[in-house]
């Protein structure tokens, strides 16, 4: 891909004891919705950084990484990281490691191919999980199911994991509330709020501006 194609966007996250993390991301202007930042990346990484003590030798899983923000930050604060993205888009898979490299932590941090509602040696293969990490991966509504029941397989074989899933409200059509009771999942909202994540500009961004963004803990 052309290198012009191609540019970084950094973000400083202030932790509780005043202490800064100053994350960079590469992002390609793609059609692919993966390769660039969205909104719900940011406030997802926001709670991560208010939740730091929490995550500090957690096993981690990052679904649908793409520019990977919520794993990289993770992987900064001491969580044990696994990266994650589709199997059929090696262009994704090497974006997460190309985040990887740009933030120092590419001998600590595992990317594997993942593909949502397929039940792959890959995903078979994920060792104990704590925490899995979802942003904006409720974005096109034929995928839903598939990613449900990934989350569900990975929380069902590890059942005090939660999954953290942060969405950007699109559409009031849109739910997936009847397909977490068809597999079994509880879920409760988390107002951003109580996170610091109001603002309209977190991490020193213009992310993520006026857009809607809601945020979930999925457990089973």
């Amino acid at each position: 891909m052309d290198e012009c194609q191609r540019y970084n966007r950094t973000f400083i996250f202030e932790l509780c004891n005043g202490k800064k993390i100053e994350i960079r991301i590469p992002e390609v202007l793609d059609p692919r919705y993966g390769m660039y930042i969205w909104p719900s990346a940011v406030v997802l990484a926001q709670y991560i950084v208010f939740k730091s003590e929490f995550i500090e030798r957690k096993q981690i899983l990052e679904l649908g990484a793409g520019t990977s923000l919520p794993g990289i930050v993770a992987a900064k604060l001491g969580g044990d990281v696994v990266l994650s993205d589709s199997s059929l888009l090696p262009q994704c898979l090497e974006n997460c490691r190309r985040s990887c490299r740009e933030n120092y932590i590419e001998d600590q941090v595992s990317v594997v191919g993942i593909t949502w509602g397929q039940y792959s040696p890959a995903l078979i293969n994920i060792p104990q999980v704590d925490i899995v990490l979802a942003s904006d991966c409720f974005y096109d509504e034929k995928d839903f199911q598939d990613i449900v029941v990934t989350i569900a397989f990975i929380l069902n074989r590890n059942q005090n994991a939660k999954c953290w899933v942060t969405y950007q409200e699109r559409s009031s059509d849109y739910s997936i509330v009847h397909l977490l009771r068809k597999w079994k999942l509880r879920c409760c909202h988390i107002p951003l709020e109580t996170f610091n994540a109001s603002s309209s500009s977190i991490a020193e961004s213009h992310l993520p501006g006026n857009h809607t963004v809601r945020m979930m803990e999925i457990t089973c």
